[in-house]
């Protein structure tokens, strides 16, 4: 399955956080939104992507934006990914990989010469109308958020 094209309505979800809240895309609406899909909680790339999204927190929230993570993981492992690294933004388990489906994220990855079937890091921009903005695609993790806070800026 292709990625979401820029400009297309979002697909809809609703999944749950690690504490068992459940979040629906579309109550969303009328705010920027940034779904970032990550491959494992706990591992080097993902903790420094979600690092960098914790320590621009504050200024997502000075551009009314939200941020939404999603993995394969279950509510106990993103509770635990969370509690460990004081994440301060939500994590969607996707268990049965209905949503990394539908956004077309999962996919051929290499790692160390091996190659295998796995979640593509990459992230989608939502704007208040529920319309993907930005499609990120092979995002680097440590500098990811300040990408889309920089295109946060200049498409307000």
């Amino acid at each position: 399955m292709s990625l979401p094209k820029e400009g297309t309505l979002a697909h809809d979800f609703t999944l749950q956080d690690q504490d068992g809240k459940e979040h629906t895309l579309s109550s969303y609406r009328g705010r920027w939104t940034l779904i970032y899909f990550y491959p494992k909680d706990d591992t080097a790339g993902c903790t420094a992507q979600a690092c960098a999204i914790r320590d621009a927190d504050p200024d997502f929230a000075k551009l009314d934006a939200v941020v939404l993570g999603i993995s394969a993981d279950s509510v106990k492992s993103h509770k635990k990914f969370e509690q460990k690294y004081g994440l301060t933004f939500p994590l969607l388990a996707d268990e049965d990989k209905k949503v990394i489906n539908a956004y077309g994220v999962w996919g051929k990855k290499k790692f160390m010469g091996r190659e295998y079937e796995g979640i593509l890091r990459t992230s989608f921009l939502i704007d208040p109308e529920g319309k993907i903005a930005k499609v990120y695609e092979k995002v680097q993790a440590a500098k990811h958020a300040d990408m889309v806070l920089a295109d946060l800026q200049a498409l307000r």
